[in-house]
This record gives structure tokens, sequence and C-alpha cells, in this order.
């Protein structure tokens, strides 16, 4: 009979309440044995907690040495559980696979694509406990640093290469397009792809889909166009040859959203005139900015809702969004918000049995000399809840 080396153990019960007999026999490990205890205190609710013991022991002199203290190769923490529908993910995990994986993200297809999954967490959803636009550009940002940082070609920049680094140069966004087919709750689990390609002669394109972890089903697509920036001077440069053969081996042909599909169309400049409402005042927070020195990307979205009305942000669901960039802004700046709004009939849809859609045109703007920061357009969709 061959020996056992390898052991996964399971309880769903409360560890905490275990008689000491019981955790004797709970813990008694044969040191030849590599076991791993996993534990969730469930009980009839749903805590998605699980504690989780890792013990790799072929002796009693195999000692590591954790957070400063000798331990006889046995590790334990806490890890997150993926909700109660995914009982399964911890139980199939084998041994040999690092910890939080699901969360660390991994390379797939060939090493051409990155994934990543992320809990939708209490904070990152709106007053319908779905997650908004900004946590979904949130994570997608978060996915794309992340495969920078897993390449190997990662330098000390902000999602920089390391001949970036060396030249002072950083990625800034100038156009990204994101479709919603459908917003997770509170709790959900949601896996992200994502990838690259050169966009034109002197760009990148990153797309991303986001599916629902348990369905498989795509409920997001989003595509951008990236450039490169000095860092000290802030102007455009052109992508260096050394900066294209670090990023050239990662790049794959392929789209996630089908190019008829993409919002490639120019976005008109929402004026004083054109604009049905005008939002003033808005400063940018310390907190706002990031690590290039300037506002975040994400932050403009919450900006641009601030002048739609609030009876569309109540009944109405965005379900795409493209925004092109035009300058940087600065923590000194004060900027407004303008927005103009028409009907937008839905097809192959009958009349007078849903409310119509809406598009609507969006301006970021400098207060003092109205110098543009980002043009933006948002599609609505009448809530399903409230159809008639």
């Amino acid at each position: 009979m061959a020996l056992m080396q390898n052991a996964a153990i399971h309880y769903w019960e409360d560890l905490y309440n275990f008689s000491d007999q019981k955790k004797k026999d709970v813990f008694s490990i044969n040191p030849s044995q590599n076991v791993t205890f996993c534990a969730s205190r469930i009980n009839g609710c749903s805590n998605r907690r699980c504690l989780k013991v890792n013990a790799n022991i072929k002796g009693y002199k195999n000692v590591d040495t954790i957070n400063g203290k000798k331990v006889n190769g046995i590790h334990v923490e806490e890890m997150t559980f993926l909700g109660q529908r995914n009982t399964d993910l911890i139980k199939d995990r084998s041994i040999e696979e690092p910890n939080h994986e699901y969360l660390l993200g991994r390379f797939v297809e060939d090493r051409f694509v990155y994934r990543q999954s992320f809990v939708i967490r209490s904070y990152e959803i709106g007053p319908d406990k779905t997650a908004t636009m900004e946590t979904l550009m949130n994570l997608l940002q978060e996915t794309a640093l992340n495969h920078v940082a897993s390449s190997g070609v990662a330098g000390n920049g902000f999602g920089a290469t390391r001949e970036m680094s060396l030249r002072k140069l950083i990625w800034v966004v100038t156009r990204i397009h994101v479709q919603v087919d459908n917003y997770s709750s509170w709790g959900d689990v949601v896996e992200i792809d994502t990838w690259v390609d050169a966009a034109r002669k002197n760009g990148m394109r990153r797309d991303w889909i986001i599916r629902d972890y348990n369905t498989h089903k795509i409920i997001t697509r989003a595509t951008s166009t990236w450039v490169i920036m000095n860092r000290e001077t802030r102007r455009l440069c052109k992508i260096p040859d050394e900066v294209k053969n670090e990023v050239q081996p990662f790049y794959l042909n392929r789209t996630a959203i089908a190019t008829e599909d993409i919002d490639s169309e120019k976005i008109e400049k929402v004026t004083d005139e054109s604009a049905e409402r005008i939002r003033t005042g808005l400063a940018p927070r310390w907190s706002d900015m990031d690590a290039n020195q300037h506002v975040n990307n994400v932050k403009y979205i919450g900006w641009i809702l601030e002048s739609v009305p609030i009876n569309v942000l109540e009944d109405y669901n965005l379900t795409s969004m493209t925004l092109e960039y035009r300058r940087e802004c600065r923590q000194s700046n004060v900027l407004e918000s303008l927005t103009s709004m028409k009907a937008k009939t839905a097809e192959n849809k009958p009349n007078n049995t849903v409310k119509e859609d809406f598009e609507c045109t969006h301006l970021l703007r400098m207060e003092d000399d109205n110098a543009e920061i980002v043009r933006a357009r948002s599609v609505w969709q009448y809530k399903q809840k409230h159809m008639i």
C-alpha cells in the first residue's frame, strides 16, 4: 500500500468549540505526511471565512522561520471563502497550488492572458446593492497593474516596465470603452481576463472581459488605448524600441468587443448652451491622486455622474461608457461637470412597453479657463424591476 504523502482535510464545523480530545484527534499529524486542514465556521450562517492549516512535514527537524518565529513547517492562516455556492473551490485545490491563487492571479493561454478573481465588497456597491461602474473600472485597473507586476518585466513605476522606469516613462490612458450586461451583487465573485496588443504605430491596446465566477457568463467587456508620457516633462513620446521589445512578446491579436460594437465615434463637445445640467466646484482630494502624480482616471467617473439627473441614476442602469481623456488633472484644479441628454430608442423593442434608453454626452473641464479634461458618452437602460 502506497504511503500517503499529501492530504487535504476539511472541517465544516466550529473549531473554536472543539473539545480538547477532538482537537488532538484533528491535529495529530504523521511527520512523514503533508497535510492541509481547511475549516469554515458555517453553522447555518453565511460566514465567508475559513481556517486553513498547511503542513509540510518530512521530519521533526524540518523547521521554517515565519515572521521571525521558528515553526515546524506548519502555516496557519485565515483565508477568504468564496461564498456559499463555492464550497468545491477549496475542496478541489491541491496542496501544490499557492495560497490565495484566486486572489493573486495567474497566467493562462500560454501566458498571453492574465486572469484574476475578486469578491465584490460592501464598500464597492451602490444603493441598489450592485457594483458600480467605478468599482468595475477599479478592478480593471487592478488586474492590468497586476498583469504587469507578474510578467517579469515590471520596473519600479506604476505599471511601468524596467526600460520605462530607466527612461522615466509612464503609461497614460487616452480612451476606454466599457460595456456592461449585468452588474454583480455584494458578495459575488468575478473573474477578469486581460491582455494587450499593439494600437496603431505608437500605442498599446488593453482589453478585458469580466465573467461571473460561478456561471462563467461574460458580464462586462472593455477595451482601452494607452500611450507613453515622460514623467518629468509630462509630454507624450514615442514608445522606445527597448520598451517594445519588452511588451511585444505579450501581444495577443484578440478583441474583447467586436469591432462593429466598439464606440469609436467622435464624442461631441458639450457647451454651456447644449448642457442640460452643470455641476461646479468639483475639487480633487489628496486621496484622488495616484502614484503618477495626477488624478486617477477612475475618479473622473464620479464627477461625470454629478451632473446626471438623480432620477436617471435611480431608475436606469449604466450599460455603456466611453471616456476620452484630454489632459491631466492635479489636486489644485477645480472642475465643472456638464451633461447633455437625448432619448435613445432601443432596437427590437415594441413602442409603449418600455421607457426609452438615454444617451448622455459629458464634459469635465477646468473651472477657471474651461480647458477640457475628459469627454465622455454613456448609455442608460431602464431597470427591469420597473418594467410595466
